[in-house]
């Protein structure tokens, strides 16, 4: 057994990116891109209005009023750019071409109409209000660079580039196997005696996916040892990541890891001296990762969110330790001593404060749906009161 810190540590050993693929464009949102991209074309590609105007050449502006006819009209998206001859003023609107020969834009606002004569009645201000070509960014400029996870904003760069493929790192493939003749699928276990449903799964696939990975299959297995040595089999050949929930501790019946050992399981770690989760191993079989979980629903998500989230996160090409990041909050209850293992209390984040849940029971599958922070407790630390300071991680 091995302290919290090491296992980690091990864990974030094995979080390195997979290999990269191309993927649409459009495909792309939430993946992390594995090579710089650099853009296409410049932008904007010619010069162009920032505002709804008119076109002018300065030297026409040297008296007020001014009056000047409007020789062409450049919306945006006009792919010719017209010349403006002197004398002569052109309506623009944002986005559209600024002719060749203008100065400036001047907004519409300060203008008049009288037919096709543009009436200049006072002086412009100092803007110009002219998108110069190039003036956000130049063909063959790095817009963002590997590494970069592209989220709603990164998706507006990435399509600005001029691009209708990605390459980024391939999201892990992960299979979720849980374990146990008690489960039933849910919505069967009233029917089925001595059942219970089998939730734990569920709240797996939720947070790989949320940590950038590909739940390619959730199953649920009778522990029959020839039926739990054929899944693992298959689940190796169609996974990055086993994550089997359950079968962990000494039980005469628990099969989680030695339905793997024939298939050349080498441990990394077995055991965890922390509270819930004990249980929780991690190792590699078949050129694979297998993550084995307690199958107690708390002890199953909490073990899951400390070990299986940052390691789905760096294999999708994530910061793993960003999922790590602990931080200092105010407790606004008491907590008691901390035993010799470490503990993760669950928490909520109350007022800028977080509240321990007052069930503690790593059984209990309603508060988990309460609790949205852990609360780190070293072994034999003290009693905290309310208004102590305590390590927390978003839940």
């Amino acid at each position: 057994m091995i302290d919290f810190d090491s296992a980690v540590a091990l864990v974030l050993t094995e979080a390195r990116p997979l290999p990269c693929e191309t993927v649409a464009l459009g495909a792309a949102a939430d993946r992390v891109l594995a090579v710089d991209l650099r853009a296409r074309g410049d932008a904007p590609r010619a010069a162009v209005s920032a505002m709804d105007g008119y076109a002018v050449r300065d030297v026409d502006l040297g008296t007020f009023p001014a009056r000047l006819p409007i020789t062409t009209v450049a919306f945006a998206g006009r792919a010719d750019v017209p010349v403006l001859p002197g004398g002569t003023c052109a309506r623009v609107f944002t986005g559209g071409p600024v002719p060749h020969g203008a100065d400036r834009i001047v907004v519409q606002e300060i203008v008049g109409r009288d037919g096709d004569m543009a009436v200049f009645e006072v002086t412009p201000g100092p803007g110009k209000h002219i998108r110069a070509s190039g003036s956000d960014f130049r063909a063959g400029d790095t817009l963002l660079r590997a590494g970069t996870a592209l989220g709603f904003r990164a998706m507006v760069t990435a399509a600005a580039a001029d691009v209708t493929t990605l390459s980024v790192v391939r999201r892990p493939r992960i299979v979720i196997l849980g374990t146990g003749d008690e489960l039933a699928e849910p919505g069967q276990a009233l029917e089925t005696p001595g059942s219970i449903p089998e939730s734990v799964s569920f709240g797996v696939a939720a947070l790989a996916r949320q940590c950038g990975g590909e739940v390619v299959d959730r199953r649920r297995l009778t522990d029959t040892p020839e039926l739990l040595g054929a899944a693992a089999r298959r689940a190796l050949d169609e996974a990055d990541l086993v994550v089997v929930t359950g079968g962990a501790s000494v039980g005469e019946k628990d099969y989680a890891r030695s339905m793997f050992t024939p298939l050349g399981l080498e441990m990394i770690f077995s055991k965890v001296a922390i509270k819930p989760g004990k249980p929780v191993w991690f190792g590699r079989a078949g050129g694979k990762l297998v993550l084995g979980l307690p199958g107690n629903p708390t002890s199953a998500l909490v073990t899951a969110r400390l070990f299986m989230a940052p390691l789905v996160a760096g294999l999708a090409g994530r910061d793993p330790s960003a999922l790590l990041s602990w931080r200092d909050m105010t407790l606004t209850a008491p907590l008691k001593p901390c035993g010799d293992r470490e503990t993760f209390e669950r928490g909520r984040l109350v007022g800028g404060g977080v509240a321990p849940l007052s069930v503690q029971d790593s059984a209990t599958q309603m508060a988990l749906a309460t609790a949205d922070v852990l609360i780190r407790r070293r072994p034999g630390a003290t009693a905290l009161d309310a208004g102590d300071t305590a390590l927390v991680l978003d839940f």
